[in-house]
């Protein structure tokens, strides 16, 4: 039997040190989001006085808040009291291309903070904690018990879907393509990027139907797209009413594996063989973002006994389904298209 050396670098026990006071970094995020810090501070550096009136705080309280963020590359200090913006700090502005404020705030809801500690019971359990904690599973609470959390949450996946389905549409060939199915596409933020891209293309958006009836202006009657655009109402778990050359599943198979398992096989069923199915999915392995996506498996454990995929056990599902995969490539930084056919 081996024993572990007692003596661990500075550098280590400082790193420790410092993941485990992580809530304090996510805290003094969610309080910058909050107060709408990254809004008040304009193009030039501003005195912590200054901030303080516009943002109605105490100025030194608010200056120990700039101080702890700055050490993570969030705003910065160009002179005693006086901040200024990083890349980091304008993301968390409301009006920037890219904002990440809403994502922020969804990250640190205030049931995240009752949930994580569960996190060694959810592990030994093998199941989620949610229920216990809240007496529901989590999208009821959300809906029924926390209408504020909902709404953040509504904002920051609309946010989300807007800014990943660019980049999708920008990544996706559509050769020989007539007609795509966005499959559990929420809002339909990809399917009006593609319809947008390609003008002769004809697209079918199926989710569920309160999630359908909110979909995006431009594809329902009247709208831009609504003479290329079909929208079904329906749970991809249940069945797939839709014919197409092209399925597209982006970041809805993180359910349970039977769940998964049914809307794969509720595709192959209806699709003929050739057709091509894109899945996209944060990979927990294979990819840069992992500390991002690990982070995003652990709390689906924790609420909804969800899990992100590795790229294993997404083929391995989708080859099980009836489909092959002929590709696996980065859509972005966050995220993979899993490119399959339907076996003849």
């Amino acid at each position: 039997m081996t024993t572990a050396p007692t003596n661990a670098t500075p550098q280590a026990a400082m790193r420790l040190r410092e993941l485990v006071f992580g809530a304090a970094c996510a805290a003094a995020v969610r309080a910058a989001a909050r107060l709408g810090l990254a809004d008040a501070l304009g193009d030039t550096p501003a005195g912590v006085t200054e901030l303080a009136d516009r943002l109605d705080t105490e100025p030194r309280q608010l200056r120990r808040l700039l101080r702890a963020l700055t050490c993570y590359g969030i705003f910065a200090e160009t002179s005693e009291d006086r901040f200024e913006h990083t890349e980091m700090s304008r993301l968390l502005r409301e009006d920037a291309p890219n904002s990440l404020r809403y994502i922020s705030l969804w990250c640190t809801e205030p049931w995240t903070w009752e949930a994580w500690p569960k996190l060694d019971e959810a592990v030994r359990s093998g199941r989620n904690v949610f229920p216990d904690l809240f007496g529901k599973e989590f999208f009821d609470y959300l809906h029924s018990d926390a209408g504020d959390s909902a709404k953040v949450f509504d904002k920051a996946m609309t946010t989300s879907s807007r800014q990943s389905a660019q980049d999708f549409a920008d990544y996706l060939d559509l050769t020989g393509i007539d007609s795509v199915a966005d499959i559990g596409g929420g809002q339909g933020h990809v399917l009006v990027s593609l319809l947008e891209k390609h003008p002769a293309l004809h697209g079918t958006l199926l989710d569920l139907p309160k999630v359908v009836a909110g979909a995006d202006p431009r594809l329902r009657d009247g709208g831009a797209f609504s003479t290329r655009a079909s929208l079904v109402p329906g749970d991809c778990r249940v069945e797939i009413p839709v014919r197409a050359d092209l399925y597209i599943i982006k970041n809805i198979l993180e359910w349970d594996d039977e769940s998964t398992r049914r809307t794969l096989a509720n595709v192959v069923a209806v699709a003929r063989p050739g057709a091509r199915v894109v899945v996209v999915e944060n990979l927990v392995d294979n990819s840069p973002s992992m500390r991002f996506t690990t982070a995003m498996d652990l709390m689906l454990m924790l609420n909804v006994g969800g899990a992100k995929h590795s790229e294993e056990s997404m083929v391995g599902l989708m080859a099980e389904a009836g489909l092959d995969v002929t590709a696996v490539r980065p859509v972005n930084p966050y995220l993979h298209a899993f490119e399959s056919v339907v076996r003849g």
